[in-house]
Protein backbone atom coordinates (compact mmCIF):
# COMPACT_ATOMS: atom_id res chain seq x y z
CA UNK A 1 0.00 0.00 0.00
CA UNK A 2 1.29 3.44 -0.87
CA UNK A 3 1.80 5.28 2.43
CA UNK A 4 1.15 8.73 0.94
CA UNK A 5 -2.12 7.56 -0.62
CA UNK A 6 -3.13 5.82 2.61
CA UNK A 7 -2.74 9.06 4.53
CA UNK A 8 -4.22 11.29 1.82
CA UNK A 9 -0.99 13.24 1.45
CA UNK A 10 0.41 14.94 -1.61
CA UNK A 11 4.16 15.69 -1.77
CA UNK A 12 5.47 18.36 -4.13
CA UNK A 13 8.31 20.84 -4.47
CA UNK A 14 7.56 24.24 -2.98
CA UNK A 15 7.25 27.26 -5.26
CA UNK A 16 7.55 30.98 -4.61
CA UNK A 17 3.77 31.04 -4.14
CA UNK A 18 4.10 28.76 -1.08
CA UNK A 19 6.38 31.06 0.93
CA UNK A 20 3.72 32.70 3.11
CA UNK A 21 1.99 29.40 3.90
CA UNK A 22 5.33 27.75 4.74
CA UNK A 23 6.41 30.59 7.03
CA UNK A 24 3.06 30.42 8.84
CA UNK A 25 3.35 26.64 9.21
CA UNK A 26 6.93 26.75 10.51
CA UNK A 27 6.15 29.53 12.97
CA UNK A 28 3.04 27.70 14.22
CA UNK A 29 5.01 24.51 14.83
CA UNK A 30 7.85 26.10 16.82
CA UNK A 31 7.02 29.54 18.21
CA UNK A 32 4.35 31.23 20.26
CA UNK A 33 1.27 29.86 21.98
CA UNK A 34 -0.02 28.06 18.86
CA UNK A 35 3.09 25.85 18.90
CA UNK A 36 2.15 24.55 22.35
CA UNK A 37 -0.73 22.60 20.75
CA UNK A 38 1.89 20.20 19.38
CA UNK A 39 4.99 18.72 20.98
CA UNK A 40 7.68 20.32 18.77
CA UNK A 41 7.45 23.76 20.34
CA UNK A 42 10.61 25.72 21.07
CA UNK A 43 8.62 28.48 22.77
CA UNK A 44 10.26 27.83 26.15
CA UNK A 45 13.81 28.20 24.84
CA UNK A 46 13.40 30.67 21.96
CA UNK A 47 11.14 33.67 21.41
CA UNK A 48 10.74 35.75 18.27
CA UNK A 49 10.69 34.31 14.79
CA UNK A 50 11.86 30.89 13.60
CA UNK A 51 12.10 31.98 9.99
CA UNK A 52 10.96 34.69 7.60
CA UNK A 53 9.79 34.92 3.98
CA UNK A 54 13.27 35.85 2.71
CA UNK A 55 14.83 32.86 4.43
CA UNK A 56 12.26 30.40 3.13
CA UNK A 57 12.48 31.80 -0.40
CA UNK A 58 16.28 31.50 -0.29
CA UNK A 59 15.98 27.81 0.62
CA UNK A 60 13.45 27.21 -2.18
CA UNK A 61 15.74 28.90 -4.72
CA UNK A 62 19.06 27.43 -3.53
CA UNK A 63 20.82 25.10 -5.99
CA UNK A 64 20.64 21.47 -4.86
CA UNK A 65 17.81 22.25 -2.45
CA UNK A 66 14.22 21.03 -2.42
CA UNK A 67 11.51 22.11 -0.05
CA UNK A 68 9.02 19.28 0.06
CA UNK A 69 5.59 20.68 0.69
CA UNK A 70 3.05 18.25 2.07
CA UNK A 71 -0.65 18.82 1.48
CA UNK A 72 -3.79 17.11 2.68
CA UNK A 73 -7.10 18.13 1.10
CA UNK A 74 -5.38 21.09 -0.60
CA UNK A 75 -3.98 22.57 2.63
CA UNK A 76 -0.27 22.72 3.48
CA UNK A 77 0.15 20.54 6.58
CA UNK A 78 3.90 19.93 6.66
CA UNK A 79 7.21 20.68 4.98
CA UNK A 80 10.88 19.85 5.05
CA UNK A 81 14.04 20.92 3.28
CA UNK A 82 16.35 18.50 1.51
CA UNK A 83 19.73 19.74 0.36
CA UNK A 84 22.25 17.74 -1.64
CA UNK A 85 25.67 18.04 -0.01
CA UNK A 86 27.95 15.70 -1.92
CA UNK A 87 27.88 12.25 -0.32
CA UNK A 88 24.95 13.07 1.96
CA UNK A 89 21.72 15.03 2.08
CA UNK A 90 20.81 17.58 4.73
CA UNK A 91 17.32 17.45 6.27
CA UNK A 92 15.98 20.65 7.78
CA UNK A 93 13.10 23.09 8.09
CA UNK A 94 10.86 20.19 9.18
CA UNK A 95 7.46 21.31 10.37
CA UNK A 96 4.15 19.55 10.90
CA UNK A 97 0.98 21.45 11.75
CA UNK A 98 0.66 21.38 15.57
CA UNK A 99 -2.95 20.17 15.28
CA UNK A 100 -1.72 17.07 13.40
CA UNK A 101 1.31 16.21 15.54
CA UNK A 102 1.38 12.95 17.43
CA UNK A 103 -0.60 10.99 14.84
CA UNK A 104 2.25 9.47 12.83
CA UNK A 105 2.36 12.11 10.09
CA UNK A 106 5.98 13.05 10.88
CA UNK A 107 7.11 9.42 10.47
CA UNK A 108 5.53 9.26 7.00
CA UNK A 109 7.09 12.55 5.93
CA UNK A 110 10.61 11.79 7.13
CA UNK A 111 10.48 8.36 5.45
CA UNK A 112 9.42 10.01 2.18
CA UNK A 113 12.19 12.62 2.52
CA UNK A 114 14.78 9.87 3.06
CA UNK A 115 13.49 7.90 0.09
CA UNK A 116 13.48 11.01 -2.09
CA UNK A 117 17.06 11.99 -1.14
CA UNK A 118 18.39 8.47 -1.66
CA UNK A 119 16.63 7.94 -5.00
CA UNK A 120 17.20 11.45 -6.38
CA UNK A 121 20.83 11.95 -5.39
CA UNK A 122 22.04 8.44 -4.54
CA UNK A 123 23.26 9.63 -1.15
CA UNK A 124 24.06 7.10 1.54
CA UNK A 125 23.38 9.31 4.56
CA UNK A 126 20.99 11.94 5.84
CA UNK A 127 22.36 14.64 8.15
CA UNK A 128 20.49 17.11 10.31
CA UNK A 129 21.19 19.45 13.19
CA UNK A 130 18.96 19.72 16.25
CA UNK A 131 19.22 22.01 19.26
CA UNK A 132 20.92 19.71 21.77
CA UNK A 133 18.61 20.83 24.58
CA UNK A 134 15.67 19.30 22.66
CA UNK A 135 16.06 15.82 24.18
CA UNK A 136 12.48 14.79 23.32
CA UNK A 137 12.97 15.70 19.67
CA UNK A 138 16.37 13.99 19.49
CA UNK A 139 14.82 10.86 21.02
CA UNK A 140 12.13 10.92 18.31
CA UNK A 141 14.82 11.07 15.61
CA UNK A 142 16.77 8.28 17.31
CA UNK A 143 13.65 6.08 17.10
CA UNK A 144 13.72 6.78 13.34
CA UNK A 145 17.32 5.49 13.10
CA UNK A 146 19.32 8.71 13.52
CA UNK A 147 22.35 8.67 15.80
CA UNK A 148 23.89 11.43 17.84
CA UNK A 149 27.42 12.29 16.76
CA UNK A 150 28.43 14.61 19.59
CA UNK A 151 29.52 17.14 16.94
CA UNK A 152 28.25 20.53 18.02
CA UNK A 153 27.98 23.88 16.28
CA UNK A 154 27.14 27.12 18.06
CA UNK A 155 23.71 28.68 18.07
CA UNK A 156 23.72 32.05 16.22
CA UNK A 157 23.31 34.21 19.33
CA UNK A 158 22.66 37.84 18.43
CA UNK A 159 21.02 37.03 15.07
CA UNK A 160 17.32 37.50 15.76
CA UNK A 161 16.40 35.99 12.39
CA UNK A 162 16.72 32.66 14.23
CA UNK A 163 14.95 33.67 17.40
CA UNK A 164 15.73 35.25 20.74
CA UNK A 165 17.32 32.65 23.03
CA UNK A 166 15.90 32.33 26.53
CA UNK A 167 18.96 30.45 27.79
CA UNK A 168 22.68 30.67 27.20
CA UNK A 169 23.53 27.00 26.52
CA UNK A 170 21.98 26.48 23.09
CA UNK A 171 23.94 24.65 20.42
CA UNK A 172 23.20 22.34 17.51
CA UNK A 173 24.11 18.66 17.46
CA UNK A 174 24.66 16.77 14.23
CA UNK A 175 22.49 13.66 13.83
CA UNK A 176 23.22 11.15 11.05
CA UNK A 177 21.33 8.21 9.54
CA UNK A 178 22.59 5.77 6.91
CA UNK A 179 20.18 5.53 3.98
CA UNK A 180 21.79 2.91 1.79
CA UNK A 181 20.83 -0.68 2.47
CA UNK A 182 23.78 -2.92 3.30
CA UNK A 183 24.74 -5.48 0.67
CA UNK A 184 23.64 -9.02 1.44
Amino acid sequence: MDTAAATGLTFRDATDADVDALVALIESAYRGDSSRTGWTTEADILEGQRTDPEGVLAVIKAPGSHVLTVERDGAVVACCQLEHRGDHAYFGMFAVSPALQGGGLGKVIIAEAERHAHETWGVAEMHMTVISAREDLIAWYERRGYRRTGKMTPFPYGDERFGIPQRDDLQFELLVKPLAQPAR
